[in-house]
């Protein structure tokens, strides 16, 4: 009968949770290093090359894969002749580890939960609580798998409750696009089948937490009918072209995953979840000896990439720049920005409109009047930093807000990650603006380009807060240009034709 110690479950949660902030599983590394090789689409194959190289930084640095560190949302399966050493609840322990993970001073990580979500929205500062599932099984020890979810592709997630004689994965393939590219791929899908409503879902993000096994399972063949419907899956999802960043390429997907439990006769319930280039999960167990080691991956493991801008790259002075300037760039055309800009994010954006609307002036200090934005909540900075890894975060949440910033504001184009709808595309192409992307996954190396910040407003937002940014050489790509041309449509539509007419690239 084993005691697990409080002690020894808050220190394993923390160390799990440090730990996959800064390194990417052998597998994930393996098969992105596969897709960089296999790779046709320029615009795909310079974002895979800087999510690897990305990636071998944060595991040298100790820095975070990604700014958007999660909702920590963790798999707990209780041995049934387990003793506890504690007088706190489980979530609380938990909890409690979380919260070490996310304060540390030496790789602080940001803080991105809200209270009262549905009202105020208030941070918790400490990215506390975290979703927590519990299970009782047989056995004196204690599993714990532990996961980190960008908000990102938590928010493509999926459901539907099908009629029982619907295809599954017909299903799935008619969802991914409409998830668009904010989920950041190349990644995996995650897919529960049966149960109830909450249970497919469940099951959904179960099966994230599962090894990427894809060309073992191709080279060897199916067995069974859900290894035929994963290849199934991952065969067509890939035939669409959609591609890394959604920029149009060979690969979308690196995995597909399924889980399944039984259901009711009249139900089919079906969940989809993707999981981004920034996955994050560990696995470890308590046996009552102490807390869980986790043993650092080889640096061996990552391939040889380490990405520099091509030779075609337009540099990019953002001081003095003008609509004339704007008006040259093309879309998928690759572009370094040097200079100073300001961020922003979906409170900063509310507060902002709101001021503007009411005819009301902006703080002291903040204009963004010929100024470029860029959608960004950072992680703080450490040893020294400027700033802490800075990817983009999703742009089409500030659709809603791109005329009044445009029109109002004086704002002269935008930088954030996947695509734009209807919405904030009209208003590009009516006021001859144009949107930018940085890749989503390469934080780390993208912060590397800033040279200076500071806030500028609303700092009680935190990470929300409205900074100025100093930078030297940001890569990003034209995503939408001044006519209102996304590469979010052309991308795919081009690698789809194309792999209509070649046959499905299996190793």
């Amino acid at each position: 009968m084993a005691l697990i110690r409080e002690a020894d479950l808050v220190q394993s949660v923390a160390d799990a949770l440090q730990y996959i902030s800064y390194y990417h599983s052998p597998d994930f590394i393996q098969a992105m290093g596969v897709a960089y090789e296999l790779e046709q689409s320029p615009a795909a194959r310079d974002a895979i090359a800087q999510i690897l190289t990305n990636s071998r930084m944060c595991a040298e640095g100790h820095r975070p894969l990604c700014q958007d560190t999660g909702i920590v949302v963790v798999f707990v399966k209780v041995g049934m002749q387990v003793q506890w050493d504690s007088a706190r609840p489980l979530a609380d322990m938990i909890n409690e580890g979380v919260r070490r993970a996310y304060l540390d001073k030496d790789n602080r990580l940001r803080a991105s939960i809200v209270a009262d979500p549905a009202g105020t929205r208030t941070n918790t500062r400490d990215n506390t609580p975290a979703v927590v599932h519990v299970e009782l099984v047989a056995g004196d020890g204690v599993d714990v798998t532990v996961t980190a979810k960008g908000g990102g592709s938590e928010n493509k997630a999926m459901f539907a409750m099908l009629n029982p004689s619907d295809s599954v994965a017909d299903w799935v393939v008619e969802m991914v696009p409409k998830m668009g590219a904010g989920w950041c791929p190349p990644g995996m899908l995650g897919i529960g089948i049966g149960g109830s409503a909450e249970k497919a879902l469940l099951l959904a993000k179960e099966s994230l937490m599962a090894p990427i096994d894809m060309p073992a399972l191709k080279a060897r063949g199916a067995r069974t009918r859900l290894e035929e419907l994963r290849i199934e899956i991952f065969d067509r999802v890939n035939a669409l072209g959609i591609g890394a960043q959604g920029l149009g390429g060979l690969t979308t997907l690196l995995d597909v995953q399924i889980l399944d439990y039984p259901t009711h006769a009249v139900s089919l319930p079906v969940a989809v979840i993707p999981n981004c280039a920034a996955t994050r999960h560990a696995h470890f167990h308590l046996d009552g000896t102490g807390p869980a080691q986790l043993a650092p991956p080889d640096l061996k493991t990552w391939p040889k990439v380490a990405w520099t801008p091509d030779a075609s790259v337009r540099h990019v002075a953002l001081d003095g720049l003008t609509k004339a300037d704007i008006a040259t760039w093309k879309p998928g055309e690759r572009l370094l920005l040097s200079g100073k800009f300001l961020t922003g994010r979906d409170a900063a954006h509310k507060r902002i409109c709101s001021l503007l609307d009411a005819g009301q002036p902006l703080p002291d200090g903040l204009s963004f009047k010929d100024r470029l934005i860029y959608y960004v909540g950072p992680v703080d900075p450490v040893a020294g930093e400027v700033v802490g890894p800075a990817g983009p975060t999703t742009a089409n949440r500030m659709d809603r807000y791109t005329e009044t910033m445009l029109e109002k504001a004086g704002l002269l184009a935008m930088v954030g990650k996947a695509e734009r709808g209807p919405q904030g595309i009209a208003a590009i192409k009516k006021h001859r603006s144009a949107y930018l992307i940085a890749v989503g996954g390469a934080a780390y190396l993208v912060s590397k380009a800033i040279r200076s910040s500071r806030v500028v407003a609303f700092p009680e937002l935190g990470m929300e807060a409205v900074y100025e940014f100093e930078v030297k050489d940001m890569p990003v790509t034209v995503a939408v240009d001044a006519a209102g041309e996304s590469v979010h449509d052309s991308g795919p539509r081009l690698w789809k034709a194309k792999l209509a007419g070649i046959p499905i690239l299996t190793e």
